[in-house]
């Protein structure tokens, strides 16, 4: 993987668009990120990571994505081109964020928008070009992962090497290094292993538990079954850690209890048999003695029922001669019950016509004044015949529907009225309207001159407003400048003393290491002079002989008083150095402030400023009334458009009303004529209809109670005449005589069925009394039901005993039965459950290290981190020994951890000095610094090859270099010039002074009041 370009906009504290060409920066191999504290380096690494996971590294996620320092409509967005597997690609990402509306006012929130494109030779058109290959997030976050073969955090902890994680990850205990092995190589699937190992054991125990249980229920079961008469349980059910050994034990058990249930079965059989021949005896006698019982009782009920129908015979005689006389009168009943229903619709008629008459004649005299002309002749027709009132009543009802044509006019006259008032009254709002339109429209020039002068101050005001807020931002600028130069002046003072006394012990100090240095130079022959040994060579002339070596001096200066003046000199010309860069730095930024500020003091400043706010704040306020003005105008304009329509249609509306009214005047002045006419002297044609009617329905309701009357007077006589024959053929004189013997039909057949059932029961009782078997029966002596009753009840009982007994020994012998089987089954499933639960309970210890056998305690994820770790240390320290220059060492160790705590993830530095190993928590600030930095190079290492081999042709080191010193510095640049051998690129992002000598490529991030910017240090100072 190698970057090419990144893009940033509106991003983190990148408030503007920001390029960084990595072809450039990452020429040399090595570059460096460098800037103030809180400028935005970190921000650069975020974007990258934010590119390609759509998110940023877990330790900065509560970070805001977008800038606060952002134009309201310039959206957060980062593009990033990258070579992955040999494809060339470009990632644009915006995240979710809100922005201003493009029509009207407010905000609305952007949606998140992902792009992938991919280089092709032909981009559709036949030139090369960018070619889309995906705009969804998760399509190209599938692309992404595949060709990287690392997700997020692996990518972070590989790519980015944060080393405050790996300075916790050397010197942290197995379980934080834990943590981050198993997200780097995901190793869920072993814990996976280790959960579903568990749970097998769990499942396998529960089984074997529930076999256990089972056992001592159906030995329980077993036991209630064969009764309190049964060997008991105990000494046979086996105890639990002998649940296998099944056979000598509770099946032993369960057949003896069997055996002795069989044998109780068998007994219970015979002493069955035995009852039931004695319950089916004393069945027999009580059958018998019920039998004769019965004959007995029934020739007793024979007597009795023969002398009580002895003494109903008189009675029946008379019944029957009454009945038959009622039979003859039979026939002349219907024809009476004709003739009595004649006379009474005739008598009905009769009534029905004089009422109707009166009815008729009264409508009549009530018709005089108010149906005119229609009652004429009125009087005649209450006397009047049937062919006469039919004549009549087609006259009125002629009459009649003449009188409803002319009330539908009538009806049209009544509307035409109602028409004619509301047309008057909307005539009337419409005049109304047109009226208040136009006193509004006489106003509107006047109101519209008033508004258009306070839009002209209103925008006056706003150009004001605007040349006032540059006035402001430039006098804020000088007097933040003025008062920084007055600050500067003061700090200036403050240093040019110590500067100065800096300078001045510089000087001495120079001035004493020189004159020591003539001193030893002087009084060097006599300390070569003390070197000198008998019979040794001179190392200045080669002779073995010293004839006259000088003395030594008084006072004299030797290496170690020299070097100790070197270190005093440098130390001293250091701190001169430091003060006097950091006073022209301050005379510096004080010549800054001062072109910045211009001649005027702060206190001036001020006062121009607060003067300034004051106008601003005027201004602000009368431009703030443009909006509500150029709306009132707005508004204005629309009413006098809605103004005049409502005049215009006021006017038309007002016109056709004025035409209609005038139509449906001359329309109701005809029909007002006719209706008059139609009416006569009757308050309304409606009136004078309803009369008309009610005299058309009188005249018909006499003619046919008329022709009823006629009807049933003609009946009646045919009935008169029926009921006198009818009589004749009964045999009886007159029909009055008829009706005196007459019965009901009810009464009738209650005397047949009463006589027929008094010759049933004298035949049955004859019959009963001559059989032969109730004569000999009642000739024997009467039986006795109680005892015989007694007998089979106590024969009775015995067989229920004998029945629940022999019942009760055959559901003992078939629950026995089933238990054995049970048991038997039991036995044959236990023993292979017993067999996987060692199985399983073995494996899952192993796995969870808490079994003996796992004598290092490490569990199965540990055990493959262990492995990883073992990689990582080796990895790690083929880097740690070049940059300690030979010493240190990395090695896994599977020292079981203390208490109980896991072993597998301990790391150690073996100490080749020392020739020990140690605790890695016992290295330096600088020897953990380089420690952690072979660390994560190793395990960049290792992750890519778990990852598939991709090449990390672009890595970033996060800070740290500032715990080394100038040796170890050397040693850890000559291994990070080692990473560039297969064409690597490394960005160092740091705050040492010294990496921006060594290391030319840079990249510049500079923060400001308007958000920070990036630059290289080539096209602007480094």
């Amino acid at each position: 993987m190698r970057l090419h370009r990144l893009t940033v906009s509106a991003f983190g504290p990148f408030a503007g668009s920001e390029s960084v060409d990595f072809d450039a920066l990452a020429a040399g191999g090595l570059f460096l990120l460098r800037g103030a504290t809180g400028a935005g380096k970190s921000s650069v690494l975020d974007a990258v990571c934010f590119a390609l996971y759509g998110d940023v590294p877990g330790t900065r996620r509560a970070n805001r994505l977008r800038s606060d320092h952002a134009e309201a409509r310039r959206l957060t967005e980062v593009r990033l081109e990258l070579t992955l597997g040999g494809r060339r690609l470009q990632i644009t990402r915006l995240p979710e964020q809100r922005r201003p509306k493009k029509v009207g006012t407010g905000t609305t929130v952007e949606r998140p928008q992902t792009l992938l494109r991919e280089w092709a030779a032909d981009a559709g058109d036949g030139t090369p070009g960018w070619r889309a290959v995906s705009k969804s997030h998760q399509e190209a976050a599938e692309e992404i992962h595949r060709l990287i073969g690392m997700n997020r955090e692996q990518f972070c902890q590989v790519v980015l090497l944060p080393q405050g994680d790996f300075a916790r990850f050397l010197k942290g205990d197995s379980e934080e290094r834990g943590k981050l092995l198993r997200r780097l190589f995901d190793t869920e699937r072993f814990q996976h292993v280790e959960g579903w190992l568990a749970e097998q054991r769990r499942v396998q125990e529960a089984a074997v538990q529930a076999g256990r249980r089972r056992l001592r229920d159906l030995a329980s079961k077993a036991e209630q079954a064969a009764g309190p008469g049964a060997e008991p349980a105990e000494g046979w059910v086996p105890a639990e850690d002998d649940a296998a050994d099944l056979t000598a034990g509770v099946l032993g058990w369960a057949a003896i209890l069997r055996s002795g249930a069989a044998e109780q079965f068998t007994v219970a059989g015979e002493a069955l048999a035995g009852a039931e021949e004695a319950q089916r005896a004393a069945q027999g006698e009580r059958a018998a003695a019920e039998e004769l019982a019965g004959r007995q009782h029934r020739h007793r009920q024979a007597l009795l029922q023969a002398d009580r129908l002895a003494a109903f015979e008189p009675e029946a005689a008379r019944d029957g001669r009454r009945l038959a006389a009622a039979q003859a009168a039979v026939g002349v009943e219907s024809a009476l019950r004709l003739h009595e229903g004649a006379a009474e619709a005739h008598r009905r008629a009769r009534e029905a016509e004089r009422r109707h008459r009166e009815m008729l004649a009264g409508e009549v005299l009530a018709g005089d004044g108010g149906a005119g002309s229609a009652a004429a002749g009125g009087p005649a027709l209450a006397e009047a015949g049937a062919a006469e009132l039919a004549e009549a009543e087609r006259g009125l009802r002629a009459g009649l529907v003449r009188l409803e044509a002319a009330g539908a006019e009538e009806r049209r006259c009544a509307e035409l009225a109602r028409e004619q008032r509301s047309l008057d009254e909307e005539r009337r709002r419409a005049d109304e309207l047109a009226e208040e339109a136009e006193d509004w429209l006489a106003e509107y020039d006047e109101r519209l001159g008033g508004l258009q002068e306070e839009q002209t101050r209103a925008r006056a005001a706003g150009a004001l407003v605007e040349q006032l807020d540059d006035r402001r931002v430039e006098l804020s600028t000088r007097l933040d400048a003025a008062r920084e130069r007055d600050g500067l002046r003061a700090e200036i003072a403050a240093a040019e003393p110590r500067a100065a006394a800096l300078r001045t012990a510089a000087l001495d100090a120079r001035e004493y290491g020189l004159g020591l240095r003539e001193r030893r130079l002087a009084g060097m022959a006599a300390e070569l002079a003390e070197q000198l040994r008998t019979g040794e060579a001179c190392r200045v002339c080669g002779s073995p002989e010293h004839p006259a070596p000088a003395e030594t001096a008084d006072g004299r200066v030797g290496a170690d008083d020299e070097k100790r003046a070197r270190r005093a000199q440098a130390v001293a010309e250091q701190a001169w150095t430091a003060a006097d860069q950091a006073l022209t730095a301050l005379r510096v930024r004080e010549a800054t402030a001062t072109g910045a500020a211009g001649p005027e003091g702060a206190d001036a400043l001020a006062r121009a400023l607060a003067e300034l706010d004051r106008e601003h704040r005027e201004a602000l306020h009368s431009a703030e009334t443009l909006g509500r003005v150029e709306q009132e105008i707005a508004r204005l304009s629309a009413d006098q458009d809605r103004r005049l329509a409502e005049l215009r249609e006021a006017r038309e509306r007002a016109a056709v009303r004025t035409d209609r009214l005038q139509a449906l005047q001359h329309e109701q002045h005809e029909l007002a004529a006719r209706v008059a006419a139609a009416r006569g002297d009757a308050t309304s044609v409606a009136a004078r209809a309803a009369a008309l009617e009610r005299l058309v329905e009188r005249v018909a309701a006499v003619a046919e109670a008329s022709r009823a009357c006629a009807q049933t007077l003609s009946r009646l006589g045919d009935a008169e005449g029926e009921l006198a024959e009818a009589a004749a053929a009964a045999g009886f004189p007159s029909p009055e005589e008829a009706l005196a013997v007459l019965l009901p039909r009810a009464e009738r057949e209650r005397l047949a069925a009463r006589l027929e059932r008094h010759r049933t029961e004298s035949a049955a009782v004859r019959h009963e009394l001559a059989l032969p078997d109730l004569a000999a029966a009642a000739a024997r002596p009467p039986v006795d039901l109680s005892a015989a009753a007694a007998a089979l009840g106590a024969a009775t009982d015995r067989l229920g005993r004998a029945h629940a007994a022999r019942s009760a020994a055959a559901e003992r012998c078939a629950a026995l039965a089933s238990i054995g089987r049970q048991l038997a089954v039991l036995a044959t499933e236990l023993a292979p459950a017993l067999a996987r639960y060692g199985r399983i309970n073995r494996l899952a210890a192993l796995a969870a290290g808490t079994s003996t056998e796992n004598r290092l305690r490490m569990r199965l994820e540990s055990y493959v981190l262990a492995a990883r770790l073992e990689q990582v240390a080796a990895a790690a320290s083929d880097r740690l020994v070049r940059m300690s220059g030979g010493r240190y060492t990395l090695v896994h160790s599977d020292d079981r951890g203390t208490g109980n705590k896991r072993s597998g993830l301990a790391l150690r530095v073996v100490d080749a000095w020392t020739g020990t190993e140690r605790d890695t928590a016992t290295l330096s600030g600088g020897e953990s610094f380089f420690a952690s930095l072979a660390l994560a190079l190793g395990l960049a290492d290792v992750v890519t090859d778990e990852a598939g081999g991709m090449p990390l042709d672009t890595l970033f080191i996060d800070e740290g270099f500032g715990t080394l010193d100038e040796q170890s510095l050397e040693e850890v640049m000559d291994v990070l010039d080692g990473l560039r051998e297969r064409d690597r690129a490394v960005g160092i992002v740091s705050h040492v002074a010294d990496l921006r000598t060594r290391i030319p490529a840079q990249l510049l991030v500079r923060k400001g009041r308007r958000g920070s910017t990036l630059a290289l240090a080539g096209r602007e100072d480094a």
